[in-house]
């Protein structure tokens, strides 16, 4: 089989070609895909500085300088693997409720295909119509959750859907499989000492950022592999989980977080995992002058295909 392959930089300048993820070829459906990359240009469900809407076509334009083999792991996702760029979701952009339906819509179509979704942000409100139609294929899934904060708001400014509470929406609708959450990376101040206290309540294993400070992440990504066993499992990463030395293009920054290479563990860690689908949310361009936050968020939704079950490996 001919699998579809990234535009070489010694074919084409990497400044030049495609505006697509890794300038591969686009198509207007999953059909034939084993992957697909979606862009959810969506800031409207933002409480702070907006231009997330912005996110999925600066990842893409970052996403130039990437190559298809990945020399640390060795996986060689475009050897094994039909891999497209079917552009970004038509959101509404005058209407957040419209738009969960409209997520939710595109992303059940994508999952009659088989075609597992790597999705480029957008502000985090999107994983949770894209969890209800996990839902609907996989059941409750677990989940690896990446970011300073828990977004399990029960409402926002009134509010009950908004870039803070999918997660609690998760819980309510019976989306996760709560004994194999793990939110990596919460940290910051709130508002009372009980902030985390609801995820834990749930089920969900919370490893705050001052728990990951100094050390390699590769033993808590052991024990994440060992609780989740084979369940399906979604990867729902904001940028702003990493400290905004690394990643200052997003909306709501905290102090102390975690760093690129903790962020690279993470996602390398889920190899071996059932991952049905992952994300990467919250880069918004406006504050992020040199590219560099995008360029992290190219990088990490790359290793999240190079972490994919059937990824050609060593």
């Amino acid at each position: 089989m001919n699998y579809n392959q990234p535009l070489s930089g010694n074919d084409m300048g990497r400044f030049a070609g495609p505006s697509t993820m890794m300038r591969l070829p686009s198509q207007e459906t999953a059909e034939g895909l084993d992957v697909c990359f979606i862009g959810i240009p969506l800031d409207i469900g933002t409480s702070n500085r907006p231009g997330a809407r912005f996110g999925p076509r600066q990842i893409r334009a970052e996403s130039s300088m990437l190559r298809p083999y990945n020399m640390a792991t060795g996986a060689a996702p475009f050897d094994s693997c039909q891999v497209a760029d079917i552009g970004d979701v038509p959101i509404n952009t005058f209407d957040l409720k419209k738009s969960v339906g409209i997520i939710a819509d595109f992303y059940r179509d994508v999952l009659t295909h088989d075609c597992i979704p790597l999705t480029m942000g957008g502000d985090h409100t999107l994983v949770y119509p894209i969890l209800q139609a996990m839902k609907e294929k996989h059941g409750p899934v677990a989940l690896v959750h990446v970011d300073a904060h828990a977004d399990i708001n029960d409402e926002m400014f009134g509010e009950k859907i908004a870039h803070g509470t999918p997660f609690r929406r998760a819980v309510d609708d019976g989306l996760l499989d709560c004994n194999k959450v793990f939110q990596i990376g919460l940290r910051g101040t709130g508002y009372a000492p009980e902030d985390f206290d609801w995820s834990r309540g749930q089920g969900f294993t919370v490893v705050t950022a001052e728990e990951c400070w100094h050390k390699s992440l590769e033993p808590l990504m052991r024990e994440v592999r060992s609780k989740i066993g084979d369940a399906p499992t979604y990867i729902s990463f904001d940028i702003d989980g990493l400290d905004p030395a690394f990643a200052p293009g997003t909306g709501t920054v905290e102090v102390g977080g975690l760093s690129v290479w903790q962020g690279m563990e993470i996602v390398r860690g889920c190899a071996g995992l059932n991952i049905v689908g992952g994300d990467l949310v919250e880069i918004s361009p406006p504050y992020d002058p040199s590219g560099n936050t995008a360029l992290l968020g190219a990088n990490l939704l790359y290793e999240m295909l190079c972490a994919l079950p059937f990824v050609k490996r060593p």
